[in-house]
């Protein structure tokens, strides 16, 4: 969805597709001014037992924006991305991200899972793929 969609969330899904309620409550404790950081997401995943994907599918349905992306991709007000490229990005490091690649992009469920085995923050993944060009995509709560 562009930023002409912004409010629109929900028209990503088929028609009469209802948010769970139960996350909707969870989502509506946190939100703010309309809008859910992704960590609170992934809180809310966390604290349901729920796939991130119907987090995500249930924020949308609520028309609530998702924010401050934990790979500094989106929704840092002005900004809009924090992630900026690092290098050198060592070789090992390369190849198990290259290695992860579908059509050529990283997915954000790789993008966290190789931030857990490496043991580093998921922002440092993000600031090498900017610096190898490689996009991330698809997000897991369906933002991008």
């Amino acid at each position: 969805m562009t930023h002409s969609d912004a409010g629109r969330y929900s028209a990503k899904h088929s028609p009469g597709v209802s948010p769970d309620e139960k996350i909707a409550a969870a989502v509506r404790l946190r939100v703010r001014e309309g809008e859910l950081a992704c960590a609170d997401a992934e809180r809310i995943c966390l604290e349901q037992g729920a796939a991130m994907a119907d987090v995500g599918r249930t924020v949308d349905l609520l028309e609530v924006r998702i924010n401050r992306c934990q790979l500094g991709l989106f929704g840092y007000a002005a900004e809009g991305k924090i992630v900026r490229p690092e290098s050198p990005v060592i070789p090992e490091f390369e190849k198990t991200i290259r290695s992860r690649l579908s059509d050529g992009r990283l997915p954000c469920t790789a993008a966290w899972e190789i931030a857990a085995a490496w043991k580093i923050p998921r922002l440092k993944v993000s600031s090498a793929c900017e610096e190898l060009k490689i996009k991330i995509k698809p997000c897991q709560l369906g933002a991008f």
